[in-house]
């Protein structure tokens, strides 16, 4: 697969939800994200802020290289891994991704649990790499293909 160029748009590639925290993440095709709560059917559904975790895909392959071994997006524990580019990891930036709206809280760290899921060296291979954590803030569906657009800031 060839990388997207800067100007094509990024999108969701993978969606991982999880029941539980020890169990497997598993892939998912569609996903409901509920305002104020998170993820229908993910582990920290419910929670406060921690709705979602995002990450990229071109990330993932530069942790990899860095690695020397494949970092698989579900065993870094993120719920949708994007085609391409940065992620935004600004506290306050809004994203539009499918019908729902979502908001960074802050950037999400790798733990050094990915040395156990992906190899020894993992989590510092994901350094600066693990993507962000975002609340929900408008209920919709999440699919697989879908368009990930950074809205431009509210200065109202």
């Amino acid at each position: 697969m060839t990388e997207p160029g800067s100007d094509a748009p990024q999108v969701v590639t993978a969606i991982s939800i999880a029941l539980a925290a020890r169990l497997p993440m598993r892939d998912v095709e569609r996903v409901h994200a509920e305002a104020g709560a998170g993820l229908v059917g993910d582990r920290y559904h419910g929670s406060r802020h921690r709705h979602v975790s995002v990450q990229s895909a071109s990330e993932l392959a530069e942790s990899a290289a860095q690695l020397g071994a494949p970092v698989p997006h579900d065993r870094t524990r993120r719920n949708l891994t994007l085609s391409h580019g940065a992620v935004a990891k600004r506290p306050g930036t809004r994203v539009r991704v499918g019908g729902a709206l979502l908001e960074v809280v802050r950037p999400a760290p790798p733990c050094r649990l990915m040395d156990d899921a992906i190899g020894p060296g993992a989590a510092r291979a994901m350094h600066d790499r693990g993507g962000s954590i975002l609340r929900v803030v408008e209920s919709g569906d999440i699919a697989v293909g879908d368009t990930w657009l950074e809205l431009a800031p509210d200065l109202s």
